[in-house]
């Protein structure tokens, strides 16, 4: 991925809400399952990592979340993480629709 493509996909995080938040608990079973079924869903989603009782960094989280997933950091900054995964099932539709 170019930086420019990441750069597009940052600004359109801006206006996304995080779906999920990764705590105490850290990286579970089920945040893997719940964020690998909303990429497919979406493509591209927003975590927010509580900074405080987090087992670990921001950074630390977004590539263990990627690597199960299968998707792409697009960007850490703060406690907020950015990934995406292109779904061809989401632009075949949009295509139909045209």
């Amino acid at each position: 991925m170019t930086s420019k493509e990441r750069a597009k996909l940052r600004g359109q995080a801006n206006t996304i809400e995080p779906l999920f938040q990764v705590g105490k608990g850290g990286i579970g079973e089920t945040l893997i399952k719940q964020t690998d079924d909303a990429l497919t869903a979406r493509e591209l989603i927003k975590l927010r990592v509580l900074l405080e009782t987090a087992p670990e960094g921001p950074k630390e989280i977004a590539n263990e979340l990627a690597k199960a997933t299968g998707s792409e950091v697009i960007g850490v900054i703060g406690g907020s993480i950015i990934l995406y995964r292109y779904n061809e099932e989401l632009h075949k539709k949009e295509k139909k629709r045209r």
